[in-house]
């Protein structure tokens, strides 16, 4: 099964359509932990973010952050909440030392019915505090992953960004990458359904390249086929793996 494409679903008449992306979201409500900011929000959750369509999300079954090299679980700090009117969870962290904090997410498997297979987005997204940037490019250790090679912190919109999608440690060649802009205001409009998600191909190396055209969150969504299956109603199933990350891209200010 090719990933990220949807089956044609036969209703009262077959009408062509495009498949919007499915993104894990790990949002901090600052892309930045500084003296004013020492604790930040962050929500948990599974939608079509351009569109703002949410889908509810069980509990993770993993959430953590990784800082100078431990790790601290945050699983029993999520609250439920509603995002997008689905079930999602938040939490807030206080950061108290120096460092560049990767928090990720290993979500339970999503039964999508419209692309006939279960879907898994680790999610993550990196925060730097009180003026450290060392470590920003460091393996988190999931089973996939994009690891950035353009500090993904203190960006403008407009800037190019690069990353190297990976599956078991190991670079992905000619990965597919899915990018949405976290439409959050609903302000943005596409002007047609290809202009919703944005998609472009890793090379050899697994190393991919964007330049987001406007300000705030953008996620980047490589997606690979696992190499096993799911039962569903006695069937196995395909499972989609996703390293989403998400980076914030800030207004340039003359």
């Amino acid at each position: 099964m090719k990933t990220g494409k949807c089956l044609l679903v036969l209703l009262f008449v077959l009408v062509p359509s495009v498949c919007f992306a499915h993104f894990g979201m790990l949002i901090p409500s600052q892309s930045a932990a500084d003296a004013q900011h020492k604790s930040l929000e962050l929500e948990l959750s599974f939608s079509h973010p351009f569109e703002m369509l949410g889908m509810p999300m069980e509990k993770p079954e993993k959430f953590a952050v990784k800082v100078n090299g431990r790790t601290e679980s945050l699983l029993s700090d999520l609250q439920q909440t509603k995002i997008m009117g689905q079930e999602a969870w938040q939490t807030e962290y206080t950061f108290k030392r120096p460092g560049v904090y990767s928090f990720y997410m290993q979500p339970k498997p999503y039964w999508e019915p419209a692309e006939d297979c279960f879907i898994i987005h680790y999610t993550k997204t990196i925060v730097p505090a009180y003026g450290a940037e060392s470590g920003w490019d460091e393996q988190v250790g999931l089973k996939t992953e994009i690891v950035p090679l353009t500090r993904p912190f203190g960006l403008y919109a407009g800037n190019v960004f690069q990353g190297r999608v990976l599956m078991d440690g190991k670079p992905v060649p000619h990965a597919e990458v899915e990018i949405e802009y976290y439409n959050k205001n609903r302000e943005a409009e596409a002007p047609n359904d290809y202009a919703i998600t944005q998609v472009v191909k890793a090379d050899a190396d697994g190393i991919f390249t964007y330049a987001p055209p406007e300000e705030g969150w953008w996620g980047f969504a490589a997606l690979n086929t696992a190499d096993y299956t799911i039962k569903h109603e006695g069937k196995a199933k395909d499972v989609e793996l996703g390293a989403v990350l998400w980076v914030k891209f800030l207004e340039w200010e003359d």
